[in-house]
């Protein structure tokens, strides 16, 4: 049956397809749909694990106890499941075992553009990478194959155009497989040195085995059109390639890209008389095709930063850039900000009112605290980073005699998925830093998924929410304040009482995201009686976009506002006030 489907809706398919029984995700853009559209297949048990480390662990598990398996994540989250990932490279796979990274070129929605594609070569991993929905079923399907004949997990490799663009797919019927046998096997899966060894000599005979896979991988196609141009290329940039390339261009496409077909590559680059190598990010083609002696055309014109698309490529090519129209724009343009209602929004308005304090953020939406007009944080670097980081400015200051009040802040999904470690850091290692958890009771930046803390699973069950105040005072933390951030005169009552506090603290920021649909709420909203106002523009520090100036006086947006009441509790002449419930 033919559909419709987009990237990551398609491999959601394929891994039904595959017979894939266990999977373990963490969400982040572009991955988070592959899991969220697992909902329809019943005999697959998927979960939302607390970060990828422990997703793969779980995945590899299941593997291991004889089920087909597979973890997903976005692109960094694979630095944070490198670990496992690496060693289940040597110990080799029970069922298929595979790993899903979805890379993220220009940055839509990630903190930097790794191309992972190095991660195949350097945990000597095999890889597929597709090109369009119709890949992402039938390479997945494949890749099950490869690594149980190979015993061997398999990375695969998706990017944001990929996973988000939609295509015809051609779905099939699901295999139907009996889980092995579990058969305890110590030298196998006990990662000792004394059994690595023996692993790491297997690993290059799987290596040279995968290589003669990739000479007759059915995903490794040439395109025969003509003799004088060929292209070489691999996952999205195949599609851009064969765009803006001639009609009588070659291709030659790979979707087994490690290990390379260095054979079936020859043979094309000796049927055409000029060969470019196109793809995304760096020349990770490029490079071991030139290091086999292959002449080829590629970083030299292709950009290496950012994601390719049509005009680019052909502006790369020819030298010309593509022609523009002159039009009348009218729209202003709009920074990321925080939703009306937001409940950080107290918390970073608050903080930032406050004299010689540096704030360490991390990754979620409280990332756009450090936006005008709030510009309340000092750092974001990693997930967890909000906490460690923090920890490392303190220990800095102290060292050169500086006093500053130092705050870690990060959100509840993000304090379990590395969090609870830079807790123990603080407290262990005598920390001058108020770790502050911005509590809104969901995973809110990658699209409302449930985590610990929410009392519910990825496939909808009632679980045991995990309490981030338990967890701070089973650390040892003696003084652990909760309040509600849009309590502006609580919110700084409460900082101000956690600075002054001698003993281990944290402040747990609670109040749920607006845009959790299982919360009802009363409908209500704010106003501004526009004769009182005295444009000291006071309302538009806190940075709310449902707040604005209009004919010099400000205005609140009745479709956007939420009635948080913010920018009514800064106004010093009472000229904002609270409609009744509508």
């Amino acid at each position: 049956m033919s559909q419709f489907l987009s990237g990551n809706e398609a491999a959601a398919r394929g891994l039904y397809e595959a017979g894939v029984r266990v999977g373990s995700a963490y969400p982040g853009t572009p991955s988070t749909e592959i899991f969220e559209n697992l909902y329809p297949y019943e005999s697959i048990y998927h979960e939302w694990a607390p970060n990828e480390k422990v997703a793969a662990e779980v995945a590899y598990g299941a593997s291991i106890a004889g089920v087909r398996a597979v973890t997903a994540m976005k692109h960094v989250g694979l630095n944070v499941a490198a670990d496992p990932v690496f060693t289940a490279a040597y110990n080799g796979v029970g069922r298929g075992f595979v790993i899903i990274s979805a890379d993220d070129p220009s940055m839509h929605s990630s903190q930097n553009e790794q191309d992972n594609r190095h991660y195949a070569r350097a945990a000597k991993l095999p890889m597929f990478e597709p090109s369009d929905s119709q890949d992402c079923l039938a390479m997945i399907r494949e890749a099950y194959d490869v690594s149980e004949r190979f015993d061997i997990p398999v990375l695969f490799r998706l990017t944001t155009r990929v996973s988000h663009s939609r295509s015809i797919v051609e779905e099939g019927e699901p295999l139907v497989l009996e889980p092995l046998a579990y058969k305890r096997d110590t030298k196998k899966y006990i990662a000792s040195p004394a059994n690595a060894m023996v692993h790491r000599a297997q690993l290059e005979e799987k290596m040279k085995d995968l290589a003669a896979y990739a000479e007759t991988c059915p995903f490794n196609t040439i395109d025969e059109r003509g003799h004088k141009v060929g292209v070489i290329s691999s996952g999205g940039a195949m599609m851009i390639a064969r765009e803006v390339f001639p009609e009588d261009t070659s291709f030659l496409k790979l979707g087994f890209t490690h290990p390379l077909p260095m054979k079936l590559i020859r043979k094309f680059a000796e049927s055409v008389e000029t060969l470019y190598v196109v793809e995304e990010l760096d020349p990770y083609l490029e490079e071991q095709i030139r290091a086999a002696g292959i002449d080829c055309i590629g970083k030299a014109i292709v950009p290496s930063m950012y994601e390719l698309n049509p005009a680019l490529l052909r502006e790369a090519l020819t030298g010309r850039k593509p022609e523009t129209a002159e039009v009348e724009a009218s729209a202003v343009p709009r920074p990321p900000v925080l939703c009306p209602g937001c409940p950080h929004r107290g918390f970073f308005y608050t903080l930032s009112k406050r004299k010689n304090t540096i704030i360490a953020g991390d990754i979620g939406c409280y990332t756009l605290g450090g936006s005008p007009p709030l510009s309340a944080l000092d750092s974001v670097v990693c997930m967890g980073g909000g906490f460690s980081v923090a920890m490392g400015m303190a220990k800095a200051f102290e060292q050169i005699g500086e006093d500053k009040t130092i705050f870690g802040v990060l959100g509840d999904s993000t304090f379990f998925h590395s969090g609870i470690t830079g807790v123990v850091e603080i407290l262990y290692n005598k920390g001058n830093v108020i770790p502050v958890v911005l509590d809104n009771s969901i995973t809110s930046m990658t699209g409302q998924q449930d985590n610990p803390g929410t009392g519910y699973t990825l496939m909808g069950e009632i679980a045991e929410a995990v309490s981030i105040e338990s967890v701070f005072r089973a650390v040892g933390y003696k003084k652990i304040f909760t309040v509600d951030p849009q309590d502006l005169k609580a919110m700084r009552q409460t900082i101000e009482d956690a600075v002054a506090c001698r003993e281990p603290r944290a402040i747990i920021v609670k109040r749920p995201c607006v845009l959790i649909k299982r919360i009802k709420r009363e409908r209500a909203r704010c106003a501004v009686d526009r004769d009182k106002c005295r444009s000291c523009k006071r309302c538009l520090s806190v940075g709310c976009p449902a707040v604005f100036f209009k004919d010099g006086r400000s205005t609140i947006d009745p479709n956007l506002c939420v009635g948080c009441t913010v920018c009514l509790q800064v106004c010093p002449f009472d000229a904002i006030f609270k409609e009744e419930q509508l």
